[in-house]
């Protein structure tokens, strides 16, 4: 495979083959342009769901479905505020609305609504909060509705509000449908504004570091056409349903490409440059150059994409949708890399470096910039600075230990966005676990008999779930009669009852996850003597604690995969054993030691409490994957110069002569992932903020002296 790849790249650095590979890709991108929709058009928002469909929250939906059939889908809250109190007149508008909601002239998509409208006083007077500063309703939408008819259906019901002027009352809508809706607004022309900064960025930073304005649009414009190429293969993969085309993962995808493109044109066109300093010949030039970058970057794209694949064996929904999206992405990269990179240069030569054309020299002498420096003082104190930056790095790993997660969705939306704020209220003024109560549905394997002993059973039932620690209260009330049983108590295959649950702590938080885990361990003595056979719990806290689980379990599978096969793969590469070993243990020292400070960091300085569950994994899977790519490059130069030179010698050499790029490629991957950092979301902003500093980390002190230091301490039992 790596002889085909050889042989590609070679062709694409000769007179003819660059030609034609650059011909290839235009016409690709043309054809696909007109051809193919834009991945926009199939973009949708992974689930916080299982690809399985079996975690028993999502089982318990089945069963809720089954048993409880309704053309209801996502339920939308409501939310009327007052600081001083609801009036009168207040009142008077929110029956209006309500009015409206009932009437066949409410927005097309709503299923059903509370009808405050038809509630005597005293009842509508229960739905306010004790202070009476907040009233809370809800409404639903139909069911399976797609997440951009749910956002212009939020849309008609505010602007139905502002015509009834509310004169100062704050309204906010919240629950399942409002976070969907804010989700789309939010990301609406997020990759539009996330590409043109990357691209501002990136091209500003390379006129800082190159001067040479050829050299800073060069490697854009080849990020430009495999992104066209990438959009369209995406398009074309949602219309026909290939897989999933996850927003989140697009948006990420975008920012990877430009930056790996980037890095990968830094690599050939600094190797290009040494080459043109050595023969006239712009095609012998690159030809000899991807003589020995094509293999580095081979196994840099090699180790991206199987880091991606892995992604596949998780069964949380939104990591699983992110290995199709970087799998298709990650593969048309790393043939770029070794088609389309070269054939540009090749054809732009010389030119392409100007003002700074680099001329045939016969003898010219090696300059000792910052990184011969650094370079001398590996060779001078490796064991000095092996075991500092151990130890410093060692102070962020432990402080890993201490991180702390959270669940709660709605804690990474902007403080201003209205779910967010509709949700804050209702926290402040109603009890906790009344936000989202757990629906229990008990089901029987015959049909229920109504009689007085069903009703002592389920009063009994009531009674045993009030007792369990973390639970305030079973809202669903048990008449006297069976004749005053409400019509959505028992299914009507009378083989299934349903109870609403309230629990004491706040129902995405730690503590009330725990509750629902409690009555899930206890499900076999809570059934004995009741009989039923068999009893689910439904609901917002139930599907966070899958959440939970599954995170937990896809970060040990992933981990444990991702560093087995990297390492392999380094191994066959470098043909050793201890050196992969080294290399990856230097990344994954920098990957915990980096979360460690960036918990720190958010902790003391940003005042998180907890950060997004999904932070460690993100992460991992692409400062794992991307730092492999400096490794390579690095450990590749030095085995090169040991050819020539002693080991040690050969180690110094290899960080003076790749430093250079290595740093400006590092500094410029920090960047385009801090972009990230503008972006709506908490969960993004983190990941931004500790993608650019696990980067910056890996860069100047990983790849640069740290392990360069333990290549020299280790020389003997490597080579």
């Amino acid at each position: 495979m790596l002889r085909i790849f050889q042989r590609l790249a070679a062709y694409s650095s000769s007179s003819k083959g660059a030609k034609i590979i650059f011909s290839v890709w235009m016409i690709a991108v043309v054809l696909l342009s007109a051809l193919a929709p834009s991945a926009k058009q199939y973009e949708g928002n992974s689930k916080e769901g299982s690809v399985t469909g079996d975690t028993p929250s999502e089982l318990a939906a089945q069963v809720l479905k089954e048993q409880f059939p309704s053309n209801e889908g996502l339920t939308a809250l409501l939310v009327f505020h007052r600081d001083d109190k609801i009036t009168e007149q207040d009142r008077e508008k929110i029956t209006k609305l309500s009015e409206w909601l009932a009437s066949d002239e409410r927005p097309e998509y709503v299923s059903s609504a509370l009808p405050f409208h038809q509630f005597p006083s005293t009842v509508q007077e229960q739905m306010f909060s004790e202070d009476g500063t907040t009233l809370l309703f809800n409404l639903s939408l139909e069911a399976d509705l797609e997440s951009g008819l749910a956002n212009e259906t939020m849309e008609k019901i505010r602007e139905q509000v502002e015509t009834l002027q509310m004169d100062g009352m704050q309204f906010e809508i919240t629950g399942p449908a409002g976070i969907s809706a804010d989700t789309i607004s939010l990301f609406k022309n997020a990759d539009f504004v996330l590409m043109f900064a990357t691209i501002g960025l990136i091209f500003i930073i390379l006129i800082i570091i190159y001067r040479s304005p050829l050299l800073a649009i060069t490697p854009l414009i080849i990020a430009g056409i495999v992104y066209g190429v990438v959009d369209r293969l995406l398009g074309l993969a949602g219309k026909n349903e290939w897989f999933a085309v996850d927003s989140a993962a697009v948006s990420i995808m975008l920012v990877l490409l430009f930056a790996v493109l980037t890095d990968y044109s830094l690599f050939v066109f600094s190797r290009y440059k040494e080459e043109l300093r050595k023969q006239a010949s712009k095609y012998s030039s690159m030809d000899e150059a991807m003589k020995h970058v094509a293999e580095p970057i081979f196994f840099s794209g090699g180790t991206i994409l199987l880091a991606m694949l892995t992604l596949f064996v998780t069964i949380f929904e939104p990591y699983n949708h992110f290995a199709p999206v970087f799998s298709l992405a990650v593969i048309v990269i790393l043939l770029a890399g070794l088609t389309l990179i070269p054939s540009i240069f090749a054809l732009m030569g010389r030119k392409a470096f100007w003002p700074f054309v680099p001329k045939v020299e016969k003898e010219r002498k090696q300059k000792k910039g910052v990184w011969g420096k650094i370079s001398n003082l590996v060779l001078k104190r490796p064991a000095l600075l092996a075991s500092s930056l151990l130890l410093v790095l060692l102070i962020g790993t432990f402080n890993f230990s201490t991180m702390k997660y959270s669940f709660n969705l709605l804690k990474s939306f902007p403080e201003d966005i209205s779910s967010r704020q509709g949700f804050e209220l209702l926290e402040n003024h109603y009890p906790a676990g009344q936000l989202a109560p757990v629906t229990v549905i008990l089901q029987s394997d015959e049909e229920i008999e109504m009689n007085d002993l069903f009703l002592q059973k389920m009063n009994e039932i009531k009674e045993e779930l009030e007792e369990q620690s973390g639970v305030s209260s079973v809202t669903t009330t048990i008449p006297s009669d069976v004749n005053e049983l409400p019509s959505n108590f028992i299914a009507k295959s009378k083989k299934a009852i349903r109870l609403q649950v309230v629990l004491d702590d706040h129902p995405y938080e730690i503590e009330a996850l725990n509750t629902v885990q409690q009555l899930r361990d206890s499900e076999e003595e809570f059934l004995k003597g009741s009989g039923f056979s068999s009893v689910h719990y439904a609901g917002q806290t139930a599907q966070q604690l899958d959440v939970k689980q599954m995170n937990g379990r896809d970060m040990l599978v992933l981990f444990s995969l991702v560093t087995v096969l990297l390492t392999l793969i380094l191994g066959f590469q470098t043909k050793s054993v201890l050196l992969p070993i080294l290399m990856m243990s230097t990344i994954l020292l920098s990957y915990f030691a980096t979360l460690g400070f960036g918990w720190w960091i958010f902790k003391h300085l940003m005042g998180f409490e907890a950060i997004s569950y999904r932070l460690p994994v993100y992460t991992f899977v692409f400062m794992v994957a991307l730092g492999i790519d400096y490794n390579i490059m690095l450990v590749s130069r030095i085995r090169e110069e040991a050819r020539r030179h002693p080991w040690k010698e050969a180690v110094g050499r290899g960080v003076a002569l790749t430093g250079g790029v290595i740093s400006s490629a590092g500094v410029i991957l920090a960047a385009t992932f801090a972009v990230l950092m503008t972006q709506p979301l908490q969960e993004l902003f983190l990941f931004g903020f500790t993608m650019a500093m696990g980067i910056l980390l890996d860069t100047f002190l990983i790849r640069g002296i740290f392990l360069p230091s333990i290549l020299i301490l280790t020389r003997k039992k490597i080579r």
